[in-house]
């Protein structure tokens, strides 16, 4: 199929744009994840690494220097760098969350072992900050660090609201634009800097990566609930594991005394019993949980659209538009 036809998916065709360009990364995540004394890491990265994801970060960073002039060498050494803090963050969430499945294969912690696991993943951390400093650029170094600690700090604050019903909205967001967004936003954001882009530019990529981020986990919490085998996890992990999702948030401000005692017990104290997933689908569908946070989803994603229209028109401008739209599209 062409995927320069408009059926094609918009992260297919932003692939196939980019295509000479993620094969330059692709190369370099190769050499880069090799270890001449300790071949687990090798094994262990190449097994999420390799495991069919989409490569979306590296794709931004590629596309924002792209469409901002950029003719160098340093966005593959970006994109791969954006790779390998995303490839970090993986392997740790997966330890932290006991996960068995990612991508639709067996996790790494569960192949290997927790402690690989996490050696492994700060193994890529540091390469992340080998990689980074030889683009010589102070700036996308304190970038791509501040999203580093960003990440962590996001994933501990979510630990930290686990299992609170009171968690707010605004804990939820602040979350959201640790674990998820900060990454999208670093990500488009060094692209333009990398590129000489004028300041106004770069704003608006950053903007654009961190609205991306946002809805696209927004989507991802709300698949949890209402997806499919096709995602590539087991529906209600969220639920197992005591997340505050966004769905559960807005039911929970409207729960009577049952509903309350029902996510009490589920989320609150961790007891989910055998057809819990399915009351809990109920109980979001009953108060319009499902269907507002995905609206919630749509406003992120048509922000995200509406900060390109800061930057030159370009075709991978549009495909980045495209593809907000398509984040949003899988909860349709």
């Amino acid at each position: 199929m062409d995927l320069a036809t408009p059926t094609a998916k918009p992260h297919d065709r932003l692939a196939q744009a980019l295509s000479g360009d993620m094969q330059a990364v692709n190369a370099m995540i190769r050499e880069r994840m090799a270890s001449e004394h300790a071949p687990r890491i090798p094994e262990v990265t190449a097994h999420l690494v390799e495991a069919g994801g989409k490569r979306l970060r590296p794709m931004l960073t590629l596309a924002a220097a792209r469409l901002c002039g950029y003719d160098g060498p340093y966005h593959i050494h970006l994109a791969a760098t954006v790779e390998f803090i995303h490839t970090a963050t993986l392997l740790h969430d997966d330890v932290v969350d006991d996960s068995k499945q990612r991508r639709g294969r067996p996790t790494a912690n569960l192949l290997w072992d927790n402690t690989s696991s996490v050696l492994v993943g700060d193994y890529l951390f540091a390469r992340s900050f080998q990689v980074m400093v030889e683009t010589g650029s102070l700036r996308v170094l304190g970038i791509l660090s501040n999203a580093s600690a960003t990440i962590a700090e996001g994933e501990v604050l979510q630990l930290t609201a686990a299992r609170n019903l009171e968690t707010t909205e605004e804990t939820y967001l602040r979350v959201v634009r640790g674990k998820t967004a900060a990454l999208f936003s670093a990500a488009t954001e060094v692209g333009g800097i990398i590129a000489g882009a004028p300041e106004p530019h770069v704003a608006a990529l950053r903007a654009y990566g961190d609205a991306l981020g946002i809805a696209f986990q927004i989507v991802d919490d709300l698949l949890d609930y209402g997806g499919t085998a096709a995602i590539g996890k087991a529906l209600g992990d969220d639920l197992r594991e005591g997340k505050l999702t966004l769905p559960v948030i807005r039911a929970l401000a409207q729960a009577d005394a049952e509903e309350r005692a029902f996510w009490s017990r589920t989320i609150g104290k961790g007891r989910v019993e055998e057809g819990d997933l399915a009351r809990a689908q109920a109980i979001l569908a009953r108060h319009g949980a499902l269907a507002s946070t995905r609206q919630t989803a749509l406003d992120w994603a048509e922000r995200a659209r509406l900060s390109l229209r800061e930057l030159p028109r370009h075709p991978l401008a549009d495909m980045l538009e495209d593809l907000a739209s398509y984040v949003v599209e899988r909860i349709s």
